[in-house]
């Protein structure tokens, strides 16, 4: 519907995966993994309520899709946005408060090198674009951090992250998360939303 999913079909496919578009509730049926992309965070959570998507989403990774999220996908599963709107509406499925733009405009994007626990080889381009700030955690695992916050984080089969790994190149992440998506019971493919 919106955000950054062509990068992430790109970078899935490359790593194996079958893919298709979510748009509707029907679409989530026999899905062994989701990807929530960055975008506008709050755009995406009225798309998702408009078209009776935001229930049976949060029904399915509630119940253990696989779920892949990254930047604005990350404020979309927090169970707290600390400066969201009064009436922002989320997934509220991931033990994390998040501030957004937590590290400044645009034009004060950067990239830096992460070391991410269980990640094999070098360090990993994290790329932050107007990128959320974790504030706290409960019972989701640090998997990285950058300036002692939190940027990456597992609960579950949902793994978060401030950054963009689809803007990369370096396919790792995505790879982990097909690996992650592929254990589900059943086997149809992972899909991009």
């Amino acid at each position: 519907m919106q955000g950054s999913f062509a990068e992430h079909i790109r970078a899935l496919e490359k790593s194996g995966a079958r893919t298709r578009l979510v748009r509707t509730r029907e679409d989530l049926d026999g899905l062994d993994g989701i990807v929530l992309p960055g975008g506008e965070s709050t755009t995406m959570a009225m798309l998702m309520e408009r078209t009776g998507l935001l229930e049976p989403l949060r029904n399915a990774i509630s119940h253990g899709l696989a779920t892949f999220a990254t930047c604005a996908g990350m404020i979309l599963l927090a169970r707290e946005v600390v400066d969201g709107m009064a009436d922002q509406r989320g997934l509220g499925l991931l033990d994390i408060a998040v501030r957004r733009n937590g590290y400044g405009r645009q034009v004060d994007s950067f990239e830096t090198e992460l070391d991410v626990v269980g990640l094999s080889g070098r360090s990993f381009p994290g790329v932050f674009i107007r990128a959320p700030l974790v504030e706290s955690t409960g019972s989701a695992e640090v998997i990285a951090r950058h300036d002692g916050h939190a940027v990456a984080v597992r609960q579950g089969r949902i793994v978060a992250l401030c950054f963009h790994p689809e803007l990369t190149g370096d396919l790792r992440l995505h790879r982990e998360f097909v690996k992650l998506a592929e254990s589900a019971p059943r086997r149809k493919g992972t899909v991009v939303h």
